[in-house]
């Protein structure tokens, strides 16, 4: 029975659209309570004092709670959790939007009410947000993220024939997922259960677990259903705590969520980037040299870092590479990852470069790139286990139609709109985590499977079932999956891209371990197969699991599989690599960009689920369109206040501004990268994108971009 490899639905899509679902704030046990967040008003000082009297007085509020009255916690943290942010544990304001009072009350309606009525006074300091005016305030890298140059940069620069060398801007971005953050929190005997919107529940245990000094095995998170997160739920959120301490003080569960303006400040963003890219080559366009010089935003109690320059010294061949990177100190939330962290924010500023490059060097960018494309690691030396990347840029080209590109500027029309062409590269890395998976095959030839691991949306519920069902070659409506849950065994944060691999691997253990203890139930030797509820083995007379069982009176046999990355991993370059072409129609009077086209190969191993392979790469790309064309936080640099915190403000993509996306998977078979095959696609599907829209902008106006997002009063000031 073959299931892999077939489109396939989503298991748990009906639950999702009759409501059947339940997600963290849609658990209400008995006399729970709710909160809501009284959020400061400055960025930066203290507070000199607060006024609770009319909030505590106010219908139906049960406590109000202040740095003065929150309880002192254990805090036993290590590592970098040992630097979160902690709520209401002192008077000191770091950031605007920051928690200094918690309302708890019977009702929603009420804890708001009360919550305006709570006064605070502050001293307050001007705030550091401004990012560009500070630049030459950051500091040098620490020796942690360091990097050493390869090669000699200088003398790739002076032996090149042309060069460019130009800056690049990235705002501050929020994830908005549909869901906004929440957790339910309850206690009972000392042990406390958190319905939480978790992207990992093992993580947010521990967490909990080091706050209050108490055992983790006393807690337990659920996270059955999360309604998109795109990595804002990838670290405990400041609102877990404050149900969980405002819960156990109050002896009764506490309700807690973000309004959609609270989201703004309460679980991170994409951090704010400034970077100088300066690209070299000779006059065939063979890069000479790569300096790629990059600062992002961090907050005062943490240092906040992404993998944002690795690509510079990765994607192409080139012999003498610098990079750098530096955090500057912002009066502003930490940062947080978000759909292709590090990777997207880089590849604009690399893949817009190079597109310049090309144009100066009078090469075809797509050219260009196979001049300099790495058939080996630049920086290793490593093979890749695979890398199709050449024949991703042929399949979108052609699919496309890049050859009848005219590469002069401003020389395709449609009527009065100018039509523009751009490409990019994409990649993202083939990652693999320790990942375990409990198996109970039950006397009724039914399956259930539980892990830890959640599903965030990209299909987990579905892929993973499918992985046991063609394993054990039964029938996918007989495989059911539980997850989210820090009762089952443990699996990685959903993050990465690398769920499948990790989950799935663990699914083809825990059916060889299967085998083993029904084959010991039966004292056979040898090779055993077990396909739709029947065990073979050579010289052996078949037997039907269900009859087994049930003539051992035995309910179920549970086992279960453990995996981790291979050794032969650390042999080779893991990465999933994909090409991505765009046009794009602008309105030259009115500086309106539209995209009409998108067209993109991916090369990500083996394909399980081509439906929802294709989603995923769907929404990677609307995501991308989002972050090139409208998202922006903006700041008010007076109060150090994020502005645009709702969706009035703060623009996404709706169906109306998404045309036609052509998703291309190119076949790639590798058995090193993990057992399955599999490579992570989450995010590469965006990571090339918003370069490719700017080089699409540029080919359309002839007016380089080079700050996102690419909005019509940039375009019209150009």
């Amino acid at each position: 029975m073959h299931i892999l490899g077939k489109d396939t639905k989503r298991v748990e899509g009906r639950a999702k659209v009759t409501g059947k679902a339940q997600y963290a704030v849609d658990h209400f046990p008995e006399a729970a309570l709710v909160g809501f967040i009284v959020q400061s008003d400055i960025a930066r000082g203290k507070v000199t004092a607060i006024d609770i009297r009319a909030a505590a007085a106010a219908p139906g509020v049960v406590r109000v709670f202040t740095h003065e009255n929150w309880p002192k916690l254990a805090y036993k943290l290590k590592g970098g959790e040992a630097k979160y942010f902690r709520p209401l544990d002192s008077n000191e304001v770091i950031y605007s939007g920051q928690p200094v009072a918690l309302v708890v009350a019977s009702s929603f309606e009420q804890a708001r009410h009360g919550a305006s009525l709570v006064r605070p006074s502050y001293d307050a300091l001007e705030p550091r947000t401004k990012l560009e005016a500070r630049l030459r305030e950051a500091p040098p890298p620490s020796e942690k993220h360091a990097k050493k140059d390869r090669g000699d940069v200088a003398a790739g620069l002076a032996a090149a024939a042309t060069s460019v060398s130009e800056e690049y801007v990235l705002p501050i971005e929020h994830h908005h997922p549909m869901e906004t953050h929440g957790a339910t929190a309850s206690w009972n005997n000392g042990k406390l259960t958190v319905y939480d919107k978790s992207q990992g529940v093992y993580s947010v245990r521990d967490f909990l677990a080091g706050v209050f000094g108490i055992d983790a095995k006393d807690i337990n998170i659920r996270a059955p259903y999360v309604g998109g997160a795109f990595g804002s739920s990838l670290r405990p959120n400041y609102y877990v705590t404050l149900a969980a301490v405002a819960a156990r003080e109050l002896k009764q569960p506490v309700k807690l969520a973000y309004t959609r303006r609270q989201m703004a400040t309460g679980h991170g963003y994409r951090p704010y980037t400034w970077q100088k890219m300066t690209l070299a080559a000779d006059a065939q366009g063979k890069l000479t040299a790569i300096r790629h010089e990059l600062i992002g935003n961090s907050p005062p109690n943490e240092e906040y870092w992404e993998d944002f320059v690795n690509q510079s010294r990765t994607l192409y061949a080139c012999p003498n590479v610098s990079t750098d990177f530096r955090t500057l100190v912002t009066d502003l939330p930490v940062p947080a990852p978000m759909r292709a962290p590090g990777a997207v924010t880089q590849m604009f500023a690399l893949e817009s470069a190079l597109d310049e490059l090309a144009y100066k060097l009078k090469i075809d960018p797509l050219e260009l790139r196979l001049r300099n494309y790495a058939e080996t690691d630049p920086e290793t030396g490593k093979p890749f286990s695979s890398k199709a990347l050449r024949e991703c840029y042929a399949e979108a080209a052609k699919k496309f139609g890049w050859a009848s590109r005219n590469p002069e500027p401003r020389s395709m029309r449609q009527g009065r709109y100018l039509i523009g062409w751009g490409m990019a590269t994409g990649t993202w890395g083939a990652m693999q985590q320790a990942a375990s998976l409990r198996l109970r095959y039950r006397a009724d030839d039914t399956v259930l499977l539980q892990a830890a691991t959640t599903d965030i949306g990209p299909g987990t519920y579905t892929v993973i079932p499918m992985v046991a069902a063609e394993a054990l070659g039964l029938p996918l409506e007989r495989i059911h999956f539980e997850l989210g849950d820090s009762r089952f065994p443990h699996a990685p944060q959903q993050g990465g891209s690398w769920t499948t691999a990790s989950v799935g691997t663990a699914v083809q253990e825990a059916v060889e371990r299967l085998k083993e203890q029904l084959a010991g139930l039966l004292k056979w030797k040898g090779e055993v197969t077990l396909q739709n509820g029947v065990l073979r083995a050579p010289g052996q007379k078949e037997v039907h699991v269900a009859q087994l069982l049930q003539q051992r009176k035995l309910k179920e046999v549970v086992v279960q599989g453990d995996s981790k990355p291979s050794a032969e991993r650390q042999k080779y370059v893991l990465s999933s690599h994909g090409a991505q072409f765009v046009e794009v129609k602008v309105d030259p009077m009115l500086g309106l960009v539209r995209v009409t086209r998108v067209v993109e190969a991916a090369a990500t191993g083996r394909i399980l689920n081509p439906k929802a392979a294709h989603s995923q790469e769907m929404g990677a790309v609307v995501g991308a369109l989002g972050m090139a064309l409208m998202e922006e936080t903006e700041i008010d640099h007076r109060y150090g206040r994020m502005l645009s915190s709702d969706l009035s403000y703060y623009h996404v993509p709706v169906n109306a501004d998404i045309l036609s996306i052509d998703t291309n998977f190119v076949d790639e078979e590798d058995k090193i990268v993990n057992p399955l095959g599999v490579k992570g696609m989450g995010e590469l599907g965006m990571v090339g994108i918003p370069a490719a829209v700017a080089n699409a902008v540029f080919h359309a106006t002839g007016k380089r971009i080079r700050r996102l997002p690419i909005t019509p009063d940039k375009l019209v000031e150009a």
